[in-house]
């Protein structure tokens, strides 16, 4: 009888993200106390030493302000040990041509792979020389409420965009605020849809910089914009 693999827990949006305790590059933490009352995004790599993921870790510590600007506390997590990361951002830093400064944010140690199961971040198709599976791409932000707002899942052939990250926090910060949702394509300054559940006369009293509607075959009043 063939055996069934055995299925990764994985999180949903909403759930109230794991407060692990982990080993990183500025000791141990346990994750709520490091996230505080901010936003967070934990990104994880395949492996440290690694090309693609030295191009995102340098291109992350790069924008790094622009995180902070929207009081986001970053991480990262890569499934060696401390030290190695240690060696490692010294590489990545000098990458970016700075290589007598620091990395910007921590890494966390996950040589067990204990995170990488308990939060479904396991790529069944990248192993190493060993035949472990690697840690796949994965993008997790978390609201100042612990929950899981975003969730993106790359493979570990296929490095991130930073950009699109921070347009997507900037998104779910104004909707966490605002009763309104951004179409595609959307940028801060772009002008923002109201949601469904809001009566016009809601929506009119919401947006005192009015409201329009697209009209469309159908006759129905459902693309209404307003700017924010």
């Amino acid at each position: 009888i063939g055996q069934e693999e055995p299925t990764m827990p994985g999180l949903l949006l909403g759930d109230e993200f794991p407060n692990f305790e982990a080993d990183t590059t500025i000791g141990r933490i346990k994750f709520h106390d490091f996230l505080g009352n901010s936003w967070g995004i934990l990104f994880s790599h395949p492996r440290d030493f690694t090309p693609v993921c030295t191009t995102e870790l340098a291109c992350a510590a790069k924008i790094s302000d622009e995180f902070k600007k929207r009081g986001v506390k970053m991480i990262a997590l890569s499934i060696d040990s401390v030290e190695d990361h240690r060696n490692w951002s010294k590489d990545v830093m000098a990458y970016n041509s700075a290589a007598e400064t620091p990395l910007p944010f921590p890494i966390i140690a996950d040589h067990k792979r204990e995170l990488s199961v308990q939060l479904g971040m396991l790529d069944p198709d990248e192993r190493d020389k060993d035949g472990m599976p690697l840690t796949a791409r994965c993008v997790f932000v978390i609201g100042p409420d612990k929950k899981l707002k975003l969730s993106i899942l790359y493979p570990a052939t296929t490095g991130r965009n930073f950009d699109e990250l921070l347009r997507v926090i900037d998104s779910l910060q104004l909707t966490a605020q605002k009763k309104v949702a951004t179409p595609v394509d959307w940028k801060p300054g772009d002008k923002v849809m109201v949601i469904p559940s809001l009566s016009d006369a809601e929506a009119k009293s919401l947006f005192p910089n009015g409201v329009t509607t697209q009209e469309v075959p159908s006759g129905k009043k459902y693309l209404r914009y307003t700017h924010i």
